[in-house]
């Protein structure tokens, strides 16, 4: 495995025995790694797992529940490559129906393992996040940098999808969407109309707009942030989450940036801005929202305590409001569960059914 500067490590090969590149990004979480292959915010990326035993719980069969896999954040892998200190071969689990090797194999995803994880996220962390590449013995390929294309393209929906015929229906604008917040959302007695990233939906018949998810530089999203300022000229409740959340900040005229090595862990602290809640929150994101560029009509709703950026924002009047952080979280902390309530409730305010 080797880093657009040069720096190389040697492992050995599971999964697929082919090469592959991408931004190397790593994860802290313990728990997860289904979920974490799964996720439409790691396309085209190398995912580095800090946790040093990988593979003991196998990979999940592939129940469906609404039109969903039961136990996955989607249809398929989406990372480019697999990187892991020790790798156990030997997996026992319940639900397990096949061992990570496998599933790898089965999607044509590269791993490597008996790489020092350690030593390449110190590496990540003093020098940022960067392209690198996975060629096994006798392979051969070059250096690419995904955020230079549309990414939420490549994952979105390409036609609309209804999920659920609950009494509230939301409109979802599929960036690259977890399959955890179409279940919280159909929980909640709603009817989820899916659509594409680049949707006009402005003639759709709908309660409430759901901005998700998804990988990549926010500002490739042309589309979507034109349909979104459209939308925050009105008063239809708005929430959205991660991508949605710099997605949002662009319609309203706020900016991004690229943060240096980004957040993904399950083990992130925010506060409520202007109060003293701490929260514990799962996270996956490599741009953020730059808080000075927010307007008058805005105010940032979450801060990392860790490093002060942006992990939420609302409007001052109006029922918009988004997470940085994933409160729907899947495995991982459940703490901010409540957000789906509140937009829920501000739904009903909408249209007129307060309790």
């Amino acid at each position: 495995m080797t880093l657009e500067d040069g720096t190389t490590w040697y492992g050995r090969s599971f999964g697929s025995e082919i090469p592959a590149a991408g931004e190397v990004v790593f994860n802290t979480a313990m728990t997860g790694y289904p979920e974490s292959l799964t996720d439409p915010s790691y396309r085209g990326q190398i995912l580095c797992l800090t946790y040093p035993l990988v593979g003991n719980y196998g990979a999940p069969g592939r129940e469906e529940e609404n039109d969903l896999y039961r136990f996955y954040e989607s249809a398929s892998i989406h990372i480019a490559g697999l990187i892991v200190s020790d790798y156990s071969f030997d997996y026992s689990h319940w639900n397990a129906t096949e061992s990570l090797d496998e599933w790898l194999k089965r999607n044509n995803i590269p791993g490597v393992y008996g790489i020092d994880t350690r030593a390449l996220t110190k590496r990540i962390r003093e020098k940022g996040a960067m392209p690198g590449k996975i060629e096994p013995e006798g392979t051969l390929t070059d250096f690419f940098d995904p955020n230079r294309i549309n990414l939420v393209a490549q994952v979105s929906t390409h036609e609309k999808r209804i999920y659920g015929s609950g009494k509230y229906r939301i409109l979802l604008v599929d960036c690259g969407v977890k399959y955890n917040i179409i279940r919280n959302l159909l929980k909640r007695d709603t009817t989820i109309i899916r659509v594409p990233w680049d949707y006009d939906y402005q003639n759709e018949d709908f309660d409430g707009l759901f901005l998700t998810n998804g990988p990549g530089d926010p500002k490739m999203c042309d589309a979507t942030i034109s349909n979104i300022r459209r939308s925050l000229d009105g008063s239809k409740p708005v929430f959205g989450i991660c991508l949605g959340n710099q997605l949002m900040a662009l319609a309203s005229g706020a900016d991004t940036y690229k943060l240096k090595y980004g957040h993904r862990s399950h083990n992130q602290p925010i506060i409520q801005a202007g109060t003293n809640k701490a929260y514990i929150t799962s996270q996956n994101h490599g741009y953020a929202v730059d808080n000075n560029t927010l307007n008058n009509e805005w105010e940032p709703l979450f801060i990392n305590i860790n490093d002060r950026t942006n992990e939420g924002m609302r409007h001052k009047t109006k029922p918009f409001f988004s997470t940085q952080f994933h409160p729907e979280a899947s495995g991982g902390p459940t703490d901010t569960d409540f957000l789906f309530d509140l937009f829920i409730e501000n739904i009903r305010k909408y249209l007129g059914q307060e309790a």
